[in-house]
């Protein structure tokens, strides 16, 4: 292979584990050796499993060796976020009042992994208790395209770990843009799905009626595989949906005649970098190529104030209610961004969370009306990877200000408010190689067209190849 083992496909180590030619003890050596000799720069992972790694690359090996494949994750090494539960190892969520919090079961989509066969390498940083801002102890994800660079909100372990070949594929969550903007940020691809398609069960939350579980992977290809192996019914979640087609066939590179791309220009355009906004023109060029026709749409037009202005409160109030065994009871342990979010949502009535339900609705009637015209509409990935510090990042109220101007929450927080499913698909570099992304959005259960179509530009393009220089 041309690509350094790290960097393969998911789908080409699949392949070469099930045929013998590469052992999944050797592949998670592999990939153990990488993660020692790398992440104390990147800091991607908050906790490494060694001996779980090997112990379930030993099984694996010894499965496939027997003729029992169990499918494209069997021996095939991952990481999880570090807010889904895992039994007898440490899950943190960001957050200081969970540092030795060590649960006693594994969340549904850790089950479901260890099911399939995959190896666990460990779990992943982020931000304190999935917000936008770190716990003043905890690191800080460094973005391996360049170390000055942001590495995206909560799921930035998971985006920094993918970019940079620590594992094949890794699990991020996403509630205002936390599979969006780590992807935009590090160059990957990620899938968030339809709200209910993945189990939120043994999953910490932020706010429960906006968080998403989803795959974060370095093509469609290899997202859909790990999609594949957590979705479906749980009954432990009673947001969970009992659908049969939960499921996503393997996208082939096909043509996408008769499909309609949705573009709205004058929305995707506003406060958009010119070199993104230029990728996502020759973008669109390679979908009409595919044989997409571009069809205007118009977007909701709220700016992102008045976006962060429906959702802040609907997660502030669930936020503090996820938190109250330690908040306020234990507030000199939060760092202030997550302090001041639950400090609001407890002084929150009743009566105005259920004005904020009532605007969440009648905006996500709109915006559903405008997806449901198309079969995918494209736009930013919530826009354009900045420079920032660490102040900045730990939640200093002011320098914070200076890293949310540059969300384009207009392009993430629609699709959460809503529960409809995006992918986020690198679609270029700038001349100081920075990557560019795209976000396709699409209608309820729309995950399956939504890879389709991004397998397609994929297979036309070779942007997803490009790695960080590590």
């Amino acid at each position: 292979m041309s690509e350094p083992l790290h960097y393969q496909s998911l789908m080409s180590v699949a392949q070469q584990l099930r045929s013998k030619e590469l052992s999944a003890h050797a592949l998670t050596e592999h990939m153990l050796t990488r993660i020692y000799g790398l992440d104390n720069e990147l800091l991607s992972y908050a906790t490494v499993t060694p001996e779980l790694a090997r112990a379930q690359a030993q099984r694996a090996e010894e499965e496939i060796q027997a003729g029992r494949y169990r499918g494209f994750l069997h021996g095939v090494p991952v990481a999880i976020k570090d807010l889904c539960c895992t039994a007898g190892i440490r899950t943190m969520g960001g957050l200081k009042v969970r540092q030795q919090f060590v649960p006693d079961f594994n969340a549904t989509v850790v089950r479901k992994l260890e099911e399939a066969g995959a190896v666990l390498l460990g779990k992943l940083n982020l931000t304190e208790g999935a917000l936008s801002a770190y716990n003043p102890e905890f690191p800080i994800p460094k973005n391996p395209w360049g170390k000055e660079l942001w590495a995206g909100v909560s799921s930035s372990g998971s985006g920094v770990a993918v970019a940079a070949g620590l594992c094949f594929a890794a699990i991020g969550t996403d509630t205002g843009g936390s599979i969006r903007y780590p992807a935009m940020a590090n160059g990957v691809t990620g899938l968030k799905p339809t709200y209910g398609r993945v189990s939120r069960h043994g999953v910490l939350a932020l706010a429960e009626s906006l968080d998403h579980v989803g795959p974060m992977a370095r093509s469609v290809a290899d997202a859909v595989a790990l999609y594949n192996a957590i979705t479906g019914y749980d009954e432990n979640d009673q947001t969970s949906l009992n659908r049969e087609d939960a499921q996503i066939a393997q996208p082939a590179a096909t043509n996408l005649d008769g499909l309609r791309l949705g573009v709205d220009a004058d929305w995707f355009s506003y406060g958009t970098d010119p070199g993104l906004l230029a990728a996502l023109e020759q973008a669109i060029g390679v979908f009409k190529a595919l044989g997409m026709e571009c069809v205007p749409v118009e977007m909701p037009r709220e700016g992102p104030t008045q976006y962060r202005n429906l959702w802040l409160p609907l997660t502030g109030y669930e936020a503090y209610r996820a938190h109250r065994e330690y908040f306020p009871a234990r507030e000199a342990c939060y760092g202030d961004y997550l302090a001041d979010v639950l400090r609001m949502g407890m002084q929150m009535t009743e009566k105005e969370y259920a004005a904020a339900v009532r605007k969440r609705s009648e905006f996500s009637a709109r915006f559903e009306a405008a997806l449901s015209e198309v079969d995918a509409v494209i736009c930013p990935s919530g826009g354009m990877v900045f420079s920032v510090n660490a102040v900045a990042q730990r939640g200093d109220a002011k320098a914070m200000k200076e890293v949310i101007k540059n969300f384009q929450g207009q392009f993430t927080i629609p699709a959460d408010l809503a529960g409809t499913p995006t992918l986020s698909l690198p679609c270029g570099f700038n001349d100081r190689t920075q990557p560019y992304v795209m976000q396709l959005m699409g209608s309820k259960f729309a995950e399956a067209m939504l890879c389709r179509i991004g397998h397609a530009y994929q297979s036309e393009t070779d942007w997803h190849h490009r790695h960080p220089d590590h």
